[in-house]
């Protein structure tokens, strides 16, 4: 039955995958090993001689190995505020400090002369940033506020801001499900689908709600495109550079939780037994996952199907990341119900949200914002608490990017300082989450099935349920299902 449940449509066209976290073959495999050998933080003459016989029968390239032995060894001692051992190596380690000589030099005096001069420079222009700033007028934004103006009763565009102000406006609501009745039908449906979902549907919205109902989930005729992500479904408040900073360094800070998450003992373990192929399992929420992961133009993570975990889906950090299904997703559920479940879980596996879904602490996540900010410029000013937090996260962070991602983070600090060098992680966070329960409405195209899964996962509330239906009477809704090739003729 699953098998007929999550197709697609005639000639599917799979686009480009983007957005997965990125991960090679080598931290992969060496991740763990290295971490076993750096648990009690010595490194013993026979664990380095096996380290070396696994790198040779791998075939791993040395400068790699090193540089995620350096990053590895960093987020250890910044977690265990101690320094590793090796006693078979006669050098220091590898991001140890070496204490300054040359004290009585009179270069060295100089430079700190200089530098003290630049600190003071530096608070100086600090203060005279907050005076500015507290100057500014506070920013009000009455575009969701109607007109003094009467507007046209069948003005789509004032009905719609009406809605945005208050989503459950029935009279705006009626009134947009006519005034778009003719000209736009899909829309037209969608909000008459709204008013049912409400309660508050007439027999003829009633009638209309079901027009160009597929009897089923969606059958998308192509994916999503990187660039319809970021025009038509993120939330409007989800600032686009601040996920695409975060997307340099996933990969590396999923490498040190992960190394923290062993050395704890806390790393989840997964029975191999209960590990799905998404081709052949007979699995009706695997095969949900897998016909989301293809439309939303991702790759599915890795599923286990645990009957004995009372949850709906989890993330479980590793190298790759999994994702575990348990018995509330693997029984009792709808397949809209699956489909919503599905596209919230592997939008929060998106490279620019998925840092989130590891640190989900605003405090950690400002931490690792710095710590790519100084990546992208090491001469970044930063109050002395901020850099003693974000220091050592960079040097956990930096030895294993490659120089592109280096050259990425650079270009994006030149943005951000562009765009005022400012963000709320808060604010960023919110909007991300809304972002990905966007992407879950999309697929199940129930707002029903999505509060009833909401309900489950303890996340039910009036903000969610509204910003879902602002965005599914929304034109950038209406745009996303023209491209996947499902909107009503």
């Amino acid at each position: 039955m699953s098998d007929e449940l999550f197709q697609h449509g005639g000639g599917f066209e799979q686009g480009e995958i983007t957005g997965n976290v990125r991960l090679g073959k080598f931290e992969a495999q060496y991740e763990e090993l290295f971490a076993e050998a750096l648990e009690d933080g010595v490194i013993t003459s026979e664990e380095r001689a096996q380290l070396e016989r696994a790198a040779d029968s791998l075939g791993l390239d040395r400068e790699r190995i090193a540089a995620l032995e350096t990053a590895l060894t960093a987020a250890w001692e910044a977690r265990n505020r101690s320094a590793v051992r090796e006693p078979a190596r006669d050098e220091a380690p590898a991001m140890s400090l070496r204490p300054l000589e040359l004290e009585s030099d009179p270069q060295v005096k100089a430079l700190r002369r200089r530098i003290q001069d630049l600190e003071l420079h530096v608070h100086t222009l600090e203060k005279e940033l907050e005076e500015a700033r507290s100057s500014i007028a506070v920013e009000v934004d009455f575009s969701d506020m109607t007109s003094g103006s009467a507007a046209p009763a069948d003005d789509p565009e004032e009905l719609y801001r009406r809605i945005r102000h208050d989503p459950r406006d029935v009279a705006s609501l009626r009134a947009l499900h006519r005034a778009l009745r003719e000209v736009e039908p899909d829309r037209s449906v969608r909000v008459a689908r709204v008013l049912d979902f409400l309660g508050e549907a007439t027999d003829e919205e009633k009638a209309d709600a079901k027009r160009g109902d597929p009897g089923g989930l969606i059958r998308p005729s192509a994916s999503l495109t990187s660039d319809a992500w970021k025009r038509n479904l993120f939330h409007p408040d989800e600032e686009l550079l601040t996920g695409e900073i975060f997307a340099v360094v996933t990969s590396p800070v999923l490498l040190g939780r992960v190394t923290v998450l062993r050395h704890q003992n806390a790393l989840p373990k997964l029975d191999p037994a209960r590990l799905q192929d998404t081709k052949t399992s007979t699995v009706q929420a695997v095969r949900c996952f897998a016909w989301a992961a293809s439309i939303l133009g991702m790759n599915a993570p890795p599923l286990y199907a645990d009957p004995t975990w009372d949850g709906l889906a989890q993330m479980v950090p590793g190298v790759p990341p999994a994702s575990r299904l348990g018995k509330r997703a693997l029984s009792g559920r709808s397949p809209a119900e699956l489909a919503f479940l599905a596209g919230v879980h592997l939008a929060s596996y998106r490279e620019d949200h998925f840092v989130k879904l590891l640190i989900p602490s605003i405090p950690d996540l400002e931490d690792i914002f710095l710590a790519a900010l100084t990546i992208g410029q090491p001469q970044l000013p930063l109050a002395a608490a901020a850099k003693a937090r974000a220091i050592p996260i960079a040097r956990a962070i930096e030895p294993i990017m490659d120089p592109a991602q280096k050259d990425r983070l650079r270009g994006h600090f030149l943005r951000f300082v562009e765009e005022g060098g400012r963000t709320n992680l808060n604010r960023w966070a919110h909007a991300a989450e809304l972002t990905t329960l966007r992407a879950g409405l999309l697929l199940g195209d129930d707002l029903g099935a999505a509060k009833r899964v909401l309900e489950l996962s303890g996340n039910a509330g009036d903000e969610q349920i509204d910003d879902l239906i602002v965005f599914y009477t929304s034109d950038r809704c209406s745009r996303l299902r023209k491209q996947l090739g499902i909107a009503i003729a």
